[in-house]
C-alpha cells in the first residue's frame, strides 16, 4: 500500500521500526484493564502489535488519509475507529470504567493529552506514549528546573518511568530532536487530604513565577502561617515536591 503524507498540522513524525513499536506496545500491563485507547494511530505501526493482543481496541484518528488508510490495512477494525480529534472526546462518557492510552503522541498536543489523561484519571488507569524527548524528561523530572507544572501533578497521581530515548532516524519524516518512551500508571491515592483545585492553583500560581519565592509568588493565597510553611515558602516551586504542595494546599484558607 502507499504510504501517506505526514502532515505538519497534525504533528505526524510515523515510527518506521517494527521491533521498536512491539516494544512500546509491550509494555502495557494487560491486567490492569483490556480497555485500550489508541491516540493517533497514523499508518498503524503500533496498532499491528495491538491487535496481535487480547484487548478491546479503540484507535483515535483525525486525519482523513491515516483513516483511509488504516481501514485498508486492517478491515477489522472498521468499528474500533473513532475518527475524531482525541482533545474533543468527552472521556467521562466513554462506555468502559477503566482504560489505558498508548500512542506516539503528535509533538504539538502532547501537553494537551496528559492534561487530559490527568483531568480523567479516576478512569485512565495507564498511559505509555511516545513524546518530545524534552517533554519526556519533563514528566519524569522529580527535582531541578525540568520541574514544571505537568510533573507534579502527573505524580500526584501517577507512577512514572522514563523507558527510553528513540532517535530520529526511528521516524519518517526524521523529526528535529529525540524521542522519549514514558509510562504511568495509576498510585494509590484515590484521592487528596487537600482541596484539589486549590492545589492545582498553588502549583500554578508557583510555577507561573518559578524565579520568585514561594512567598513572594503566593502573595494572592492566604495561608495558615506556622514553622513548616514559612520554611516552605522561603523556597521556589521547583524545590517542592507533590507532598509540599499538598501541605500548602491544606493551609489554604478559602
Amino acid at each position: 500500500m502507499k504510504n501517506i503524507k505526514a502532515k505538519k498540522r497534525y504533528g505526524q513524525h510515523f515510527l518506521t521500526d517494527a521491533n521498536l513499536s512491539k516494544k512500546i506496545t509491550d509494555l502495557l500491563d494487560l491486567n490492569l484493564t483490556k480497555n485500550i485507547i489508541e491516540v493517533g494511530p497514523g499508518m498503524g505501526a503500533l496498532t499491528y502489535h495491538l491487535l496481535e493482543k487480547n484487548i478491546n481496541l479503540k484507535v483515535v484518528e483525525i486525519d482523513n488519509e491515516a483513516v483511509t488508510y488504516l481501514l485498508k490495512r486492517y478491515p477489522n477494525i472498521e468499528k474500533s475507529i473513532i475518527h475524531e480529534n482525541f482533545l474533543n472526546l468527552d472521556l467521562q462518557n466513554y462506555g468502559v470504567k477503566k482504560f489505558s492510552i498508548i500512542g506516539n503522541f503528535p509533538y504539538n498536543i502532547s501537553s494537551q493529552i496528559l492534561f487530559k489523561a490527568y483531568d480523567n484519571k479516576e478512569k485512565v488507569i495507564q498511559l505509555v506514549g511516545m513524546f518530545q524527548k524534552e517533554v519526556a524528561d519533563r514528566i519524569c523530572a522529580t527535582k531541578g528546573r525540568k520541574k514544571g507544572i505537568l510533573s507534579i501533578l502527573l505524580q500526584t497521581f501517577y507512577d512514572i518511568e522514563y523507558c527510553y530515548t528513540i532517535h530520529e532516524d526511528m521516524f519518517r519524516p526524521q523529526p528535529k530532536v529525540k524521542s522519549g518512551v514514558v509510562k504511568m500508571k495509576r498510585n494509590n491515592r484515590t484521592l487528596l487530604e487537600c482541596n484539589e483545585s486549590i492545589y492545582k492553583m498553588i502549583v500554578k500560581t508557583g510555577y507561573n513565577q518559578r524565579r520568585k519565592t514561594l512567598k513572594n509568588a503566593l502573595k494572592s493565597v492566604s495561608l495558615k502561617k506556622n514553622k513548616k510553611i514559612n520554611n516552605l515558602l522561603k523556597l521556589r516551586a521547583e524545590e517542592l515536591n507533590v507532598e509540599d504542595f499538598i501541605t500548602l494546599a491544606l493551609h489554604a484558607t478559602t
